[in-house]
């Protein structure tokens, strides 16, 4: 697979990549009024995926016709990049009005070479292998990581602990956030907090004791962030 000449015109640029073809690893899926799925690509690069969307649209105060969700997805993606927070690396993003079919939408992005989401970590034996000092360390940094986020007042808004990818291969544990086409600014710091922390404590699989790690490495970055959210999180 070649990369588009940055000559090339923006619809021969979507063409290209609307016409690229891999292996399903998300299937096409109805949802928001259209459908849904991910690809994944192999080109000199490496490994990439394509989220391939049509009629795939979010509505808000701004934009209440609707607009392509993979938009939003990729204002996340900058923004929280440039907050230091890990995510993968965008390639192409770009939408395109069909007559028939409607919004068609495009976000590839660039794998997360070495990381895998934090539930298949652990059903593979992870945390066994690694040993609970480095156990602790890495829950301590995803509360580092959603902390930076939540500073920058962006919300994750659909976060499970699946979206949550670990590296531990070196010397110290990395973390990555995936998933994001339902993350959106928030006006303060707090709302942001205040709905993906709780959220998280509900569909991950950490003990109390885990819990209180994690809000420890989250408190040493956003000291407020976990204040006044009841028990769901305490």
């Amino acid at each position: 697979m070649a990369l588009c000449s940055t000559n090339e015109i923006p619809q021969q640029v979507f063409q290209y990549w609307w016409q690229q073809q891999g292996d399903w690893v998300e299937e096409p899926n109805a949802r928001r009024g259209g459908k849904s799925g991910v690809q994944r690509l192999l080109d000199e690069t490496g490994v990439l995926y394509a989220k391939k969307q049509i009629g795939h649209i979010y509505r808000s105060l701004l934009h209440p016709q609707g607009r392509p969700t993979v938009l939003r997805e990729r204002s996340a993606l900058l923004a929280l990049d440039a907050l230091g927070v890990p995510v993968p690396k965008l390639i192409y993003c770009g939408v395109e009005r069909d007559p028939q079919q409607g919004w068609r939408g495009l976000l590839v992005t660039a794998e997360l070479e070495g990381f895998m989401d934090i539930e298949s970590w652990y059903a593979k034996g992870g945390r066994e292998a690694c040993g609970e000092a480095v156990h602790t360390e890495l829950l301590q940094l995803v509360g580092a990581t959603l902390a930076r986020m939540h500073l920058g007042r962006w919300q994750h808004g659909c976060l499970y602990a699946k979206h949550v990818f670990v590296n531990v291969a070196g010397e110290t544990p990395q973390v990555a956030l995936l998933d994001l086409e339902k993350s959106r600014r928030r006006l303060t710091r707090a709302q942001a907090a205040q709905h993906d922390l709780p959220q998280l404590r509900r569909h991950s699989p950490w003990s109390d004791a885990d819990w209180q790690q994690l809000l420890q490495g989250y408190r040493q970055i956003f000291a407020d962030g976990a204040k006044g959210l009841g028990t769901a999180i305490a």
